[in-house]
């Protein structure tokens, strides 16, 4: 799984747990919804959530939650607000513009709920710090295997007005060679609504990433030069080459601190769960709740860990009616 993906992962299970924990804490009666006027009870919802394999994944991970802060708090482990903020900073930096902000919008979080999930991250990661060992040699013989895949290709970046048919083609290309200002051209009769009000921009891309005609067009073109029409399968356009970036042959010097942080990641991922199996097994963990009994099912040397019957203890499982 990519580091991204583990991030869109974590902020997800947190959600779950805000969700539950809404749904849960509204109050102990009445209803929570009608349909037609048929009402849908508070008690009949809650027991549906609490009967359902999500209430398993969230009590785990709230457990999971309390094992971790009561581990930093046992060995003293700081992590101050600027160490949040940096790490934060470094997460957004792995999503495109915006995205990190929509994930944690659909996912209901709030800023203080991603800042505990980064805090518990750091935990981890200064947890396990010490059986992460990444050497010189390991990334060089990294390098020496996947040293392909750091290289970066010939890159264009261009703009383009998109039309329909041959005589518009030309007619806008006659405008653009009168002096015609090519962000109010592309607004006017580009037909690529996702690059129109842009003037056209596209972007950075490299081979591979357009169709071809377009693609040969664009990398033979000069810096500045507007060429076409080229006719696609999505129109004709005209294109103006605006900036080219040339190939360029990674080495060790300039992936080493990449490498280094990947392996690292690697690494750190092969032993959370190592480290996490071992708090669990060193924790009393009482189940109060039939249902989530076989969660925390005892460990050979765990300080009397149970998983005490309902019936026989008071405090109240993990999402109380």
């Amino acid at each position: 799984m990519s580091r991204t993906h583990r991030v869109v992962a974590m902020l997800g299970t947190a959600a779950l747990c805000t969700s539950f924990a809404a749904c849960t804490g509204g109050g102990s009666g009445g209803n929570i919804a009608a349909v037609n006027g048929q009402a849908i009870s508070r008690s009949d919802f809650d027991h549906k959530l609490e009967s359902s394999p999500a209430a398993k994944q969230i009590l785990n991970q709230m457990v999971q939650q309390s094992l971790i802060d009561q581990y930093a708090k046992d060995k003293k482990i700081d992590v101050s607000q600027a160490d949040l903020d940096k790490k934060e900073a470094e997460t957004r930096a792995k999503f495109p513009p915006g995205q990190f902000e929509q994930i944690v919008k659909n996912q209901g979080l709030t800023e203080q709920d991603v800042q505990q999930i980064l805090r518990q991250q750091l935990v981890l990661e200064k947890a396990v710090a010490p059986q992460v060992h990444v050497s010189d040699a390991d990334i060089k013989a990294y390098f020496d295997k996947n040293h392909a895949q750091f290289d970066k290709p010939e890159q264009v970046r261009a703009r383009h007005i998109l039309v329909a048919d041959l005589p518009k083609a030309n007619e806008v290309l006659a405008k653009l060679k009168a002096g015609g200002s090519w962000d109010a051209l592309a607004k006017q009769y580009s037909t690529d609504p996702a690059s129109k009000d842009k003037g056209g921009e596209l972007g950075f891309f490299g081979r591979g990433q357009m169709v071809p005609q377009f693609q040969d067009a664009a990398f033979g073109a000069k810096v500045g030069q507007i060429v076409g029409p080229i006719k696609s399968p999505f129109g004709y356009h005209i294109i103006q080459v605006e900036e080219k970036k040339p190939a360029i042959k990674a080495t060790l010097a300039s992936t080493h601190d990449q490498i280094k942080q990947q392996l690292t990641q690697q690494q750190e991922q092969q032993q959370y769960p190592l480290f996490l199996q071992q708090l669990r097994s060193v924790a009393k963990i009482d189940v109060y709740d039939d249902r989530y009994k076989d969660l925390f099912p005892p460990v050979a040397g765990a300080p009397g860990a149970s998983t005490a019957p309902a019936a026989s203890a008071a405090p109240a499982p993990a999402a109380t009616k």
